[in-house]
C-alpha cells in the first residue's frame, strides 16, 4: 500500500481514480488546486504524487517546480500534452514519470509501482517500522555493536563529552534554536514544517536585513533559480503561524520587487 496524493480538478476523473486506487489498496488524499497540493505536501508524507497539469489556480509546470522546492516525493505527471519537447522539459523540471491522457486505471497503477520501485519507497504495514524491527540472531548482535559504537562516540578521551552549546537566535519575541530545530513565539512553541523552520531561521539570522527571493531560493531551497511563488507561499504560511498577515505585518515585512525582512515589532 502506498500513500498517494492525487491532484486533479476534474471531479469525475478524480472520483474514478480515487475509487481505483483505493481498490488497489492505496491510501489516497485528493485536492483540486496547486496551492492545496503544496499545503498537503508541506504537512504530510506521501509516497507518490499524481499531478494534473491543467489546474485552475496555477500552471502544472510551475506547480511542479514549487513542489520540488518542498519535497523529494516521486511525481507522476498526468497530461493531455504529447509533444516530446514538453515531456522532456517536465522530466528535466523534476517529474519522475508521466501519463498521457486518456489513460487506463491499470496503466496508472503500473506506473505507480514502477516509480516506487525506482525510488526505493516501501509499501505495506511494516514500511515505517522495518528499521530496528529485526529480531534474528544476527540482528541483535549488530544492534548491540551499533549501540556500543554510539556510546563510544559520545565519550571523549577523558570521560563523557560535554553537550554542544546551543546558540539561540532571538528577534523580539521569536526565539530560534537551529541546533534543536525548534522555534518559539512569546514562549509558545511554533509548529513549523521543515521548510518553514529553515526560512524563519535564515531570516532570523539576518534581522533587519531585506533578503531577496532569489537569495532565499538559493540558501533555503538550495535552488539557484526557481519560482518566486514558492517563497511567497511559504511566507504566507509562516505569517499565519506568527499570527500576522501581509496586510498587518508584525515581524515579516515584504518590500515589493525587493524582498522580505524579519525584524522585531515596533
Amino acid at each position: 500500500m502506498a500513500s498517494v496524493l492525487l491532484v486533479e480538478d476534474d471531479h469525475f476523473v478524480r472520483a474514478a481514480l480515487i475509487r481505483h486506487l483505493t481498490d488497489a489498496s492505496h491510501s489516497v488524499r485528493s485536492v483540486g488546486t496547486a496551492l492545496e497540493a503544496l499545503r498537503e505536501i508541506s504537512q504530510l508524507h506521501f509516497d507518490v504524487v499524481i499531478l494534473d497539469l491543467g489546474l485552475p489556480d496555477l500552471d502544472g509546470t510551475k506547480a511542479l517546480k514549487m513542489l520540488r522546492g518542498i519535497a523529494d516525493v516521486p511525481v507522476i505527471i498526468a497530461t493531455a500534452r504529447d509533444d516530446e519537447a514538453g515531456i522532456v522539459r517536465l522530466l528535466n523540471d523534476g517529474a519522475d514519470d508521466y501519463l498521457t491522457k486518456p489513460f487506463s486505471a491499470e496503466h496508472l497503477t503500473a506506473r505507480i509501482a514502477a516509480v516506487l520501485r525506482r525510488s526505493g519507497s516501501r509499501s505495506g504495514p511494516d514500511a515505517h517500522t522495518a528499521m530496528g524491527a529485526g529480531t534474528g540472531p544476527g540482528m541483535s548482535g549488530t544492534m548491540s555493536a551499533m549501540s556500543a559504537m554510539s556510546a563510544m562516540s559520545t565519550m571523549g578521551a577523558h570521560g563523557p563529552a560535554r553537550a554542544p552549546i546551543s546558540h539561540v537566535i532571538r528577534v523580539g519575541g521569536i526565539s530560534v534554536d537551529p541546533q534543536r530545530r525548534s522555534a518559539t513565539l512569546d514562549g509558545i512553541e511554533l509548529d513549523l514544517t521543515r521548510r518553514e523552520f529553515d526560512l524563519l531561521a535564515y531570516l532570523a539570522g539576518r534581522p533587519g536585513t531585506v533578503v531577496s527571493r532569489k537569495d532565499l531560493l538559493a540558501r533555503v531551497w538550495n535552488q539557484p533559480y526557481g519560482a518566486d511563488k514558492t517563497v511567497d507561499v511559504h511566507l504566507s504560511w509562516l505569517r499565519r503561524k506568527l499570527g500576522e498577515s501581509a496586510a498587518s505585518p508584525r515581524y515579516l515585512h515584504t518590500y515589493r520587487g525587493v524582498g522580505v525582512k524579519l525584524e522585531p515589532p515596533r
